[in-house]
């Protein structure tokens, strides 16, 4: 017979976490024994009382506990799908069946209902209008149609959820929501699958429908390793539709749109971990993005999926990071800057060249960045001809020789004081790069938060990878969340992406409540797809369903103090651990303040910084500024501080015309949607005062 194969299901993992941790010390012991032989005389298989499938029964992992298994033993597979207390183990068990299906290929567990028509009464139900033939393509048992074309609400389905399989939930959720079958199935399945004999699960497990949720284990570091963090299902677990951007070759560039939710940093996570396992000795994958803390974010994810090897083969860091230490490897003698440690340079060039020129210092940055810096048009001949398409306020041939002798001033002063900016670091190591490197420095790169990148940027990272080669850049974003001010064509940078482009739609993190409330913040701007084309963003589903965000108004501070920790210890008593709930506020003034204000009434925040990555062993509420939660996820959010002063965080008059405002605004409602779709479970808007005038 052949060896044993040994699977657990997302469902079994769910279970364990909740487990006492003194019954997962003994189930994870037992389950390594299980692991090892399957068969041995010492395990006892025990039937299901009532149970409707033969094939899952229960095994004894001591007097009170009990998991359960399906056991086939012609095939030798085992599978691994529930652990508890051994009334309820054999509650979840009794109406559960687990089968391969005949369209998808895939192993799927679900319950089988007796359903009991009324002829008497027409009930409307939800999918009616499908025939038999369409719910078993989207995926459906045959056994739970009856069921389903009984379901008569929306939350009548929702309520069923556990009774489905995964994947044709999945399906019906779409269907549920009006789109359009046709385009589901287009979404789900990408090919068509090859039949699969109906008990030949070592086959149906390695398909990618059954990947989505069941791992084969093979050994005893692999079983600590999921078992040590059984939540984190991202590391192990890919839908279909994931894995097959992280699996696919692409001749050149590729780009992978989503919502924030989507999973793009995980399938651009695990894309790195395959690419770098292809790879020659001495050939790297650079895996970057925009800010520094979430370059040590991933660093520190990417260790929990890829070998020691594979990390040696991959380097993360962000691309300003990249750029200073390769420049100070040539010897350069600029201090690379940022942000605001060059508002004095700007400040002492206006007023030497400004003249009779009224414009703020907003403009003259946006315009060195946004025409300048975009179209690298370093000298006053090449400013002159610039297209500023796109600049709410005009300048004839006169205003701009002017406004180039700030600019001119501007650069004198960096080297004399011998500074460079950002941007012009990239635009000098893309020179040096071009020189030293004819092939490029990475076989791959990966870009996570794509929309973050500039122009400059993304020229320099065509440089990093050299000739267009087959996997050479890998872009994933989404440009609903950008939060700088930066903003990228990728064809104009070097970067072709058509028919190279996919697009993620199955937000995994939110509720649907949370993400239509946050998405509707956007509402009425338009963005585009990190290319010439735009993205409508809408076209996204989440996967579970809560309440709508509670949005509070109170008149003073310590009115507003007093509901969050009122309602943090709320959601304490009700078994929610502190790391899961965060506090966010749009400046670090307002954060040390609401910092203050927890101490006092007994609660201790652990502050997330730019420098600091989360200390999930810390059981200590989040707080952190909107910027810095990008990337992260939390069970609960309190966007608080959302006032009319302090978000939009600027004032009319720091603007030289309307276009320059509106982009503003549109970062920060930006950054309002980031900030509310870190949560999974509930959101809350506060505010003192006046409400900010984003809030919908």
């Amino acid at each position: 017979m052949d060896k044993p194969m040994v699977a657990i299901s997302t469902d079994f993992l769910t279970s364990f976490a909740a487990l006492p941790r003194q019954k997962q010390g003994k189930a994870t012991e037992f389950f390594n024994k299980f692991r090892t032989n399957p068969n041995s005389p010492g395990i006892n298989y025990e039937k299901i009382d009532e149970g409707i499938d033969k094939n899952i029964c229960s095994v004894r992992i001591d007097d009170a506990y009990r998991a359960i298994v399906v056991r086939c033993p012609d095939t030798n597979v085992f599978m691994l799908l529930w652990v508890d207390h051994h009334d309820e183990a054999y509650a979840w068990a009794k109406r559960k069946k687990c089968s391969i299906n005949k369209v998808t290929g895939g192993v799927q567990v679900f319950d089988v209902q007796e359903i009991t028509v009324e002829k008497t009464v027409e009930k409307e139900t939800i999918f009616a209008n499908y025939s038999d033939a369409q719910l078993l393509r989207i995926g459906l048992p045959e056994e739970q149609i009856p069921m389903v074309k009984s379901i008569g609400s929306l939350d009548e389905f929702y309520a069923m959820k556990k009774s489905l399989p995964e994947d044709a939930y999945e399906g019906l959720e779409w269907l549920a929501h009006g789109f359009d079958y046709d385009e589901v199935i287009a979404t789900l399945y990408e090919k068509q699958t090859e039949s699969v004999g109906d008990e030949d699960f070592a086959t149906a497990l390695q398909s990618d429908s059954s990947k989505k949720s069941f791992v084969i284990v093979d050994g005893e570091e692999e079983l600590k390793r999921i078992m040590a963090e059984p939540l984190e299902k991202w590391r192990i677990f890919l839908h279909p539709t994931q894995r097959r951007i992280v699996n696919r070759d692409y001749s050149g560039p590729a780009r992978v749109l989503g919502g924030a939710g989507t999973g793009k940093t995980v399938v651009a996570m695990h894309r790195a971990k395959r690419l770098a396992g292809e790879l020659e000795q001495g050939k790297k994958v650079l895996f970057t993005t925009f800010t520094r803390n979430l370059a040590d974010d991933i660093k520190e994810n990417l260790r929990k999926i890829a070998s020691v090897d594979q990390m040696r083969q991959i380097e993360v860091v962000n691309l300003d990071s990249l750029v200073s230490s390769f420049l100070r490897e040539q010897g350069y003698e600029y201090k690379v800057c940022f942000g605001d440690e060059l508002d004095k340079v700007w400040e002492d060039a206006i007023a030497t060249a400004g003249g009779s020129l009224d414009y703020t210092k907003n403009f003259y940055i946006d315009e060195w960045v946004k025409v300048v810096q975009a179209q690298e048009a370093y000298s006053k001949e090449k400013y002159i001809k610039a297209s500023r398409i796109g600049r709410g306020l005009r300048l004839d041939r006169i205003k701009r020789m002017k406004v180039w002798g700030v600019f001119e001033e501007y650069m004198r002063s960096c080297d004399e004081r011998k500074l460079r900016d950002s941007e012009y670091a990239m635009y000098e190591c893309r020179i040096i790069l071009e020189k030293q490197y004819t092939s490029g420095r990475y076989e791959n790169i990966i870009v996570d938060e794509g929309q973050d990148l500039s122009p400059s940027a993304y020229r320099l990272i065509r440089s990093l990878a050299g000739e267009l080669h087959k996997n050479d850049i890998f872009i994933v974003g989404d440009a609903h969340q950008r939060i700088y001010r930066n903003k990228a064509v990728l064809s104009k940078c070097g970067i072709n992406v058509r028919g190279r482009a996919r697009k993620l739609r199955i937000n995994y993190r939110t509720t649907e409540e949370i993400r239509k409330y946050a998405f509707g913040l956007l509402k009425g701007v338009s963005f585009d797809d990190l290319d010439e084309a735009y993205d409508d963003g809408d076209n996204c589903q989440s996967l579970t369903h809560g309440e709508v965000p509670q949005i509070k108004r109170f008149n003073t501070p310590e009115e507003e103090l007093e509901f969050l920790v009122n309602e943090i210890k709320a959601l304490e008593a009700a078994g929610v651990p502190q790391k899961d709930i965060c506090i966010v506020a749009r400046t670090h003034k307002m954060i040390d303040a609401y910092k203050d204000g927890l101490r006092v009434n007994g609660i201790v925040p652990f502050e997330i910084t730019t420098n600091k990555v989360d200390d999930r062993s810390r059981n200590e509420v989040r707080i952190a500024t909107m910027h810095r939660v990008k990337g992260l996820e939390f069970s609960y959010i309190f966007a608080a501080g959302v006032n009319n002063k302090a978000l939009p965080n600027g004032v009319r008059s720091d603007f030289s015309d309307d276009v320059s405002l509106e982009e503003f605004e549109t970062e920060e409602k930006c950054l309002l949607y980031v900030a509310l779709t870190r949560a999974k479970v509930g959101a809350y808007v506060t505010c003192y005062g006046k409400m900010s005038n984003l809030i919908v």
